[in-house]
């Protein structure tokens, strides 16, 4: 699979994925007629807009 041409708009960025997620995440945006890059600039912006988490909470709720 190809992506669209390079439009200069913003940079070019490299992460790792499971082949089974990449898999999954491919599929479900093609059926919903969005690029992975939709998905993945749309989580990103949920992740950085919700407030952080109380990591010694979360740590505390595991512990116990």
């Amino acid at each position: 699979m190809t992506g669209r041409p390079a439009t200069g708009k913003t940079p070019i960025r490299s992460i790792r994925v499971p082949d089974g997620l990449w898999d999954a995440v491919r599929e479900r945006a093609a059926a919903e007629d969005r690029t992975i890059t939709e998905v993945i600039v749309t989580a990103l912006h949920r992740y950085v807009s919700a407030p952080a988490p109380d990591r010694d909470a979360e740590q505390a709720d595991r512990e116990a």
